[in-house]
C-alpha cells in the first residue's frame, strides 16, 4: 500500500520501503531525561515510508494519514533550520537535518508516509515518524550508522530542529526494540538487556488503553518538570538525579533548597528503583508481581510530578477495581493512553468495566487494545 501511495504521489516507484514501530513504556517514566532507566517494548502499529533517493536537494514529503493536512511539502536540504514550521513534516525534515549537521551528505529524497501509530496517545508517533526517515536514509545513502546512534540523531531533530524537550527513550525503543521482549535502557551510556516479555504465554494480556486526550509535549508542562529535575540536580550537586540512590532519598529531599522540587525528585528516584524491581521479577518469571509496581508508579506520577489527568486516573481504579493485576498511565502525560496488565481469561471484562466507568463520567469511548511486544526499525522491501 505505501508503494502505491507513493507512485501516486511522485509518479514513479521508490528505492525501497521501511517501518518503524511505536512504543509502549512499560515502567520508567520521565526518568529518560535524567540519566536513569526505562523499560519501553515496540508495538505492532508502525510508520511505514516508502523512500527515493533524489540528487537536487529538494526533499519532499508526503502523508497518507487522515490526521495531517493533506498535499507534498517540499523543502531544501540547504535551506532546513531549526524552527521550520511545517508542521508534522518538521519531524522528518528535522532528521534530514540533524544527519546533514552530522557530517553526513543527504542530497534530497522522496517519502510517503502512512502510520498505524495513533497520534497524541502517548505511543511515540513522532519518533517512529523520526527513526523510519534516519533508517531509510542510513540505508539509501550507506551511513553505517548504529541503531543507537540513529536514536542520538533522532532525538536532537525533536529537541533542537522541532523544539521539543524529549528524551533519549522514544526513538531508541522504535530503533532497538525486538519482538516478544521489553527493553531494559540504560539512558546515560545507552547500554540495553532485551528481557523477555512474553505475556500470551504466561496467560497475562497487557491492555493499552488510549482515552483519547490529546497531549503536545512542547507545550510548557513537559518542559517545566524536566527544568524542574535540572533545578533539583544542580542544588543536589550531582549530574542528574539518576545519580541520588535509592538509600539516600529522604536525606537528598532534607537537602534541596527549593522544598517544590522535592516531589519531582521523589518521583524520579524511586521510578528509577521501581525499573529494576520490574527487570528482577521479569528475570524470575513472576510477571503477575509486577503488577502493583505498575499502580504504584502512576500514583507517584499522579501525586508526585503531577502529569496524569482524570481520564487517566479512571482507566487505573477502573481496572484496578475489576480485577486487574497493575495498571498505569504510560508516556509523558497529559493525556495519552494507560496500560492494565490483567489475566488473559479477565482482558475482556476488564476492558468493559474501564469502557462503562468513563460514559458513567461523561468521556468520549476510550480505544482498547492489546499490546504485543514486536520488532524494532526494519526494511520491509
Amino acid at each position: 500500500m505505501s508503494e502505491d501511495g507513493f507512485r501516486a504521489t511522485y509518479g514513479t516507484g521508490p528505492e525501497g520501503v521501511w517501518a518503524a514501530p511505536g512504543r509502549v513504556n512499560l515502567i520508567g517514566e520521565h526518568t529518560d531525561y535524567n540519566d536513569g532507566f526505562v523499560m519501553p517494548f515496540a508495538l505492532p502499529h508502525a510508520t511505514v515510508a516508502a523512500v527515493a533517493r533524489r540528487a537536487d536537494g529538494r526533499l519532499r514529503l508526503h502523508s497518507g494519514s487522515p490526521d495531517v493536512p493533506a498535499g507534498v511539502v517540499e523543502l531544501h536540504v540547504d535551506e532546513l533550520a531549526p524552527g521550520g514550521g511545517a508542521g508534522w513534516a518538521d519531524y522528518p525534515a528535522g532528521v534530514v537535518w540533524a544527519l546533514r549537521d552530522a557530517g553526513h551528505e543527504i542530497t534530497g529524497a522522496d517519502i510517503h508516509f502512512e502510520s498505524t501509530v495513533p497520534t497524541g496517545a502517548g505511543l511515540s508517533s513522532s519518533a517512529a515518524l523520526e527513526v523510519v526517515t534516519a533508517v531509510a536514509l542510513n540505508d539509501l545513502y550507506g551511513l553505517g550508522l548504529e541503531r543507537w546512534r540513529i536514536a542520538r540523531l533522532c532525538q536532537r531533530a525533536e529537541n533542537v530542529y522541532v523544539g521539543a524537550p524529549t528524551g533519549i527513550m522514544d526513538q531508541t525503543a522504535s530503533a532497538c526494540c525486538t519482538e516478544g521482549h521489553a527493553l531494559w535502557l540504560d539512558t546515560r551510556d545507552l547500554a540495553q538487556r532485551q528481557i523477555p516479555f512474553d505475556m500470551a504465554a504466561q496467560g497475562l494480556r497487557l491492555l493499552v488503553v488510549d482515552t483519547r486526550v490529546t497531549h503536545a509535549h512542547s507545550e510548557g508542562e513537559y518542559g517545566k518538570r524536566r527544568t524542574g529535575c535540572e533545578q533539583a540536580a544542580a542544588q543536589l550537586g550531582v549530574d542528574a538525579l539518576r545519580d541520588i540512590p535509592y538509600e539516600g532519598l529522604e536525606d537528598a529531599l532534607a537537602r534541596l533548597e527549593d522544598p517544590e522540587l522535592r516531589p519531582l525528585v521523589r518521583h524520579v528516584v524511586t521510578e528509577d528503583r521501581r525499573v529494576e524491581r520490574v527487570v528482577e521479577l521479569l528475570e524470575t518469571g513472576d510477571a503477575r508481581a509486577i503488577g502493583p509496581v505498575l499502580t504504584e508508579g502512576h500514583a507517584s506520577l499522579r501525586d508526585d510530578f503531577k502529569v496524569s489527568c482524570p481520564e487517566l486516573d479512571l482507566v487505573v481504579s477502573a481496572g484496578v477495581e475489576a480485577g486487574a493485576l497493575g495498571a498505569r498511565m504510560t508516556g509523558g502525560g497529559f493525556g495519552g493512553s494507560a496500560i492494565v496488565l490483567v489475566e488473559e481469561s479477565a482482558a475482556e471484562k476488564t476492558a468493559e468495566a474501564i469502557a462503562a466507568a468513563f460514559a458513567t463520567a461523561g468521556h468520549r469511548e476510550p480505544r482498547v487494545f492489546t499490546a504485543v511486544p514486536s520488532a524494532g526499525a526494519r526494511r520491509l522491501v
